[in-house]
């Protein structure tokens, strides 16, 4: 009688156990569908395509960019840095100053780094949190876009999908969302297809042993196959590109601090 009292309680248990795991599947899937109801494709497009053809990434150091032509040229700032660590988020803000013209074009970005002496628990909780500490970017002065960079493992993929679907039902329907690629995601791997993101950046700078392959596949004009890495590219001024990408908006990077003389530099090499 006691084994069939135990054998019954663990099949209830069980059955428990994958009726949670049912309504929790159907949860994430109808806030996924959701945030893609609030996002309208078209509208994006429309949207995105009025920020300049050149992005200077401007990084966690002084950057005095008033110089710039804020009709050729935007400028994405390091905004926040979010470390996950063990199950908490902690969040730090931007310490340098930045100076940017009038009415130029400003988009916001959230670095996310994994703490790998302490890897994160990578939790609904911890999701969230990340999630809400980004989209207060989205309420900073002159800001069009929030963009996220963060390098996910094959292993924190679910964690970043469900991090950016709450992301894009955070942040306002007027502020568009971006995130940067490695170049891996958007050759051969359709995990960018359906995130509710308006661009995805693949970065052509610091591949490693990546690098020679993807450049000729430039090279050769075979542009990546997923649509989100289509309309942009990242670049560096301490690794220029003989071939020149030819996509809509190029975002570059420098090492050093943006001077007058380095724009114009890098405006001649990358002409657009």
């Amino acid at each position: 009688m006691q084994k069939l009292f135990k054998h019954r309680f663990q099949r209830a248990l069980i059955g428990l156990v994958g009726a949670s795991l049912f309504f929790l599947a159907a949860f994430q899937f109808q806030r996924r569908e959701q945030a893609h109801a609030n996002w309208n494709v078209s509208t994006s497009a429309s949207r995105i395509s009025k920020l300049p053809p050149t992005i200077l990434w401007a990084w966690e150091r002084p950057e005095k960019l008033d110089f710039i032509d804020s009709q050729e040229i935007g400028v994405a700032f390091l905004a926040r840095t979010i470390y996950l660590r063990a199950d908490r988020v902690v969040s730090r803000p931007r310490l340098q100053p930045l100076t940017v013209p009038n009415g130029a074009a400003v988009i916001a970005v959230a670095r996310i780094e994994s703490d790998r002496p302490r890897p994160p628990t990578l939790s609904l909780e911890q999701m969230k949190e990340a999630a809400a500490e980004i989209a207060k970017l989205g309420s900073l002065p002159n800001v069009r876009m929030v963009q996220v960079d963060f390098d996910a493992a094959v292993s924190e993929r679910a964690f970043y999908r469900e991090l950016l679907t709450e992301l894009r039902d955070k942040l306002p329907r007027s502020t568009l969302l971006s995130i940067t690629a490695l170049a891996s995601w958007c050759n051969g791997d359709n995990w960018l297809e359906d995130l509710p993101i308006d661009e995805a950046v693949p970065m052509l700078f610091r591949m490693g042993v990546e690098r020679k392959q993807f450049l000729s596949q430039l090279a050769a004009a075979a542009g990546f196959t997923s649509t989100p890495c289509q309309a942009s590219a990242g670049v560096s001024t301490d690794e220029p590109l003989a071939e020149l990408p030819q996509v809509p908006r190029l975002y570059v990077f420098n090492p050093a601090a943006w001077s007058p003389d380095a724009v114009e530099q890098m405006m001649e090499t990358y002409k657009r």
